[in-house]
């Protein structure tokens, strides 16, 4: 059994899905995956875990990677920005890869996303529909008669 094998198992008995850091992850519950700079990072990681234990709302576990912190949280409760800007005020140095940098923008351009759709009030959808025919009465579009009422003929 390999070591991915055994954190798999274990986390599936403490009821920690893990997926991957990366993959889709619907609904508001989050897993990421911090990673940091490869120099001290059996200290890092442990000093890490230790900070961000003390967060309230998150669940704090070793990395898939020596070099990384697995974190689950709500996206209403924390961000992965502000976790990460937290531990960088702190002095750990994330891993600055192409790799990590393009990733680190995607994951926070969707959070701040889902963030902000989730304080927008929701669209009722019949309401909509209801503008939109009622707009379509009113502009002109081509279906109207122009011969004038005289000119036509009745049977």
């Amino acid at each position: 059994m390999n070591p991915e094998r055994a954190r798999h198992l274990r986390d599936q008995e403490r009821g920690m899905h893990r997926p991957h850091p990366l993959a889709p992850q619907a609904g508001t519950r989050k897993h990421r995956e911090i990673r940091f700079c490869k120099l001290k990072q059996d200290q890092l990681v442990a000093d890490a875990i230790a900070l961000l234990s003390s967060l309230p709302h998150l669940e704090v576990a070793p990395g898939t990677l020596p070099n990384g912190v697995s974190v689950w949280y709500e996206i209403s409760d924390h961000c992965m920005e502000g976790l990460e800007k937290l531990l960088e005020d702190r002095g750990f140095h994330l891993e600055n890869t192409l790799y990590c940098k393009l990733i680190r923008a995607l994951v926070y351009f969707t959070e701040e996303t889902q963030r902000r759709n989730m304080v927008q009030p929701e669209r009722l959808i019949k309401k909509s529909h209801e503008v939109y025919s009622q707009a379509w009465e009113h502009h002109p579009h081509g279906d109207k008669d122009e011969t004038p009422l005289e000119l036509r003929e009745y049977k």
